[in-house]
């Protein structure tokens, strides 16, 4: 979930000065190229058609020849920034080809966590939240589709490999939405204190976890420790639905890990958990995606 009085802490990315903010914001608006190679890995700012318009987005690969299986990354409910870029260019020297969108793109481009957001502020909380009510299930299923779409437009990507998706908060339901809608593509999937997979009432059809018929891929779910104490049956909830549907989903709750915990920038972000979490996320596209 993604409500105040659990998703403590969640503040803007230190690593963003004003600076870097406004070197990103010109590279999104197309005042400058973003595109460079770091440690092996290529990055650059790109734009996705979508059937709802233009999403900006980063892409990245590893440096040099050859093709690699492709990722969707789902941000948090503060959107692409530093943190996200980390983990894409992280993934990307792993070897996959990394797309990150701004989830957001209907309402805004760049880089929502600017210096000094605070989830906790009424104002910075009523924005985000605001940018996520303009993401209809339909919305967000087309953008899955496209950009899926544009990792297989790649030069870099494998198309003979299944894809890998991953989220985090709010995009945790992404995760398992795009798994659902483009089943034929996605062959893994991962969310990291995803926020609402079960719903309390589960047999509304729009909660996540009764998507998870359709999908046919690995699945791997961390739940925060907070999340779980907050809703206890959800864990339980989802092992069935994954056990029902004979979709191999492996659900964990890890002990003293709160909600947004894997994201640098939160003041909960444990890394000995992250790093546990990165290992996961390693071995099930090592496994599902080779």
């Amino acid at each position: 979930m993604c409500d105040d009085d659990i998703h403590v802490g969640l503040i803007h990315d230190p690593s963003v000065s004003r600076r870097t903010f406004g070197l990103m914001t010109a590279a999104v608006a197309g005042l400058g190229s973003a595109a460079h190679a770091q440690t092996g890995v290529t990055e650059t700012d790109v734009t996705v058609q979508t059937a709802d318009g233009a999403a900006d987005a980063a892409l990245f690969y590893p440096s040099g020849k050859g093709t690699w299986p492709a990722v969707l990354i789902w941000t948090d409910i503060a959107g692409l920034r530093p943190a996200f870029r980390d983990m894409g260019r992280r993934l990307a020297s792993q070897g996959y080809v990394v797309l990150v969108p701004n989830p957001f793109y209907r309402s805004v481009h760049g880089v929502v966590a600017t210096p000094g957001f605070d989830f906790a502020k009424p104002e910075d909380r009523a924005r985000v939240m605001g940018y996520r009510q303009a993401m209809s299930n339909d919305g967000i299923d087309r953008d899955a589709e496209a950009y899926i779409a544009f990792l297989d437009a790649q030069p870099q990507t494998n198309r003979r490999k299944k894809v890998g998706v991953q989220g985090y908060c709010m995009g945790g339901p992404l995760t398992y939405r795009t798994a659902a809608r483009v089943p034929g593509r996605v062959g893994a999937a991962a969310t990291f204190h995803g926020g609402g997979l079960v719903m309390k009432d589960h047999a509304d059809p729009t909660s996540p976890h009764n998507l998870i018929p359709k999908i046919k891929a690995s699945v791997y779910t961390a739940v925060a420790d907070n999340d779980d104490k907050a809703q206890p049956d959800a864990k339980d909830v989802l092992k069935a639905a994954f056990a029902t549907a004979k979709v191999p989903g492996k659900v964990e709750v890890y002990d003293g890990c709160a909600h947004g915990w894997c994201v640098k920038g939160s003041a909960v972000y444990n890394e000995a958990g992250a790093e546990r979490a990165w290992s996961e996320l390693s071995a099930l596209y090592k496994k599902a995606l080779s």
